[in-house]
Order: structure tokens, then C-alpha cells, then sequence
């Protein structure tokens, strides 16, 4: 039976590819063949270093904002006067920077989040690939067996 291009049926040759073509399947350096993480486990990897750089980069901005804020009351009590006064002036120089220090408190929390989902994504998946990894067989190698003496 043709397929009349719809995209409704599925060809057996394309059984086991994933949405490119490619086969659902990739080789480990040891030659391997190991099944592709499907889902969201494929973006954890991803996910976590995109919120760990989101969450240093607010942090970092946050650090700036601080040390922006002090200096900013620093100045303004030299002339004797108070930040936390009622005035309008001491108003504005606290608010100065509101919306960035909230932006940056969000943004971090949304970068710790994303970096915590990828940790654990990639924590529950990490036996996935079906892989013996004691390739001693349960026997104990000492260290001139590790050394070649």
C-alpha cells in the first residue's frame, strides 16, 4: 500500500527512528549501543546547565544591585539625611532598584527550579542505558593489577 503522503501511516522501515530519521538509538564510547532518552529526559542535561547559569548570573546581579542600593544611601546620608525617611527623595533612591532586584529574585528561582528539574531528570534516567559497568566481573583488582606490575 502507498503512502499518500498525509502522514497518517507509518512505514516499517522507519520503525525504531525518531522524528528526524535517525535511529533511536546512539553508540557509547565503548561501542555500545544505548537507547536515546526519550521525553524530557532528552533537555535535562540542557536544562540543568541553562538554570545553573541563569541562577549564577542572578545571583551575580543581585550582588550588584546590593552593593549599588548601599552606595546609593551611603551618599544620600552623608548631607545628614536618612534613607528610611518619609520624603519623596528617600523614596525614590529606595526604590531605584525594585524592579530589578524583583526580576532577579524570580528569575533565580526560575533558574534554581530549571537546574533542580535537570538534576533530577538526569538523577532517574541515569541507569537507563542498560550498560554493565563492572567490567572486573565482582573480582577485587588491586594495585598492581591497576599498575600492570
Amino acid at each position: 500500500m502507498e503512502d499518500s503522503g498525509t502522514g497518517d501511516s507509518t512505514s516499517a522501515d522507519t520503525a525504531g527512528q525518531d522524528d528526524a530519521g535517525r535511529d533511536a538509538t546512539w553508540q557509547d564510547a565503548d561501542g555500545q549501543e544505548r537507547p536515546s532518552p526519550q521525553g524530557l529526559a532528552r533537555y535535562a542535561r540542557l536544562a540543568l546547565i541553562a538554570g545553573a547559569v541563569i541562577a549564577v548570573v542572578c545571583i551575580a546581579l543581585l550582588v550588584i544591585i546590593f552593593f549599588l542600593d548601599s552606595f546609593n544611601a551611603t551618599v544620600y546620608s552623608v548631607g545628614g539625611k536618612n534613607v528610611q525617611d518619609a520624603t519623596d527623595e528617600a523614596r525614590a533612591i529606595r526604590d531605584t532598584y525594585a524592579a530589578a532586584r524583583l526580576g532577579g529574585i524570580i528569575f533565580l528561582i526560575a533558574g534554581v527550579l530549571l537546574a533542580a528539574a535537570g538534576a533530577l531528570l538526569l538523577y532517574r534516567h541515569r541507569n537507563d542505558a542498560g550498560r554493565d559497568r563492572d567490567d572486573d566481573g565482582g573480582e577485587d583488582v588491586d594495585f598492581e593489577h591497576l599498575a600492570g606490575e
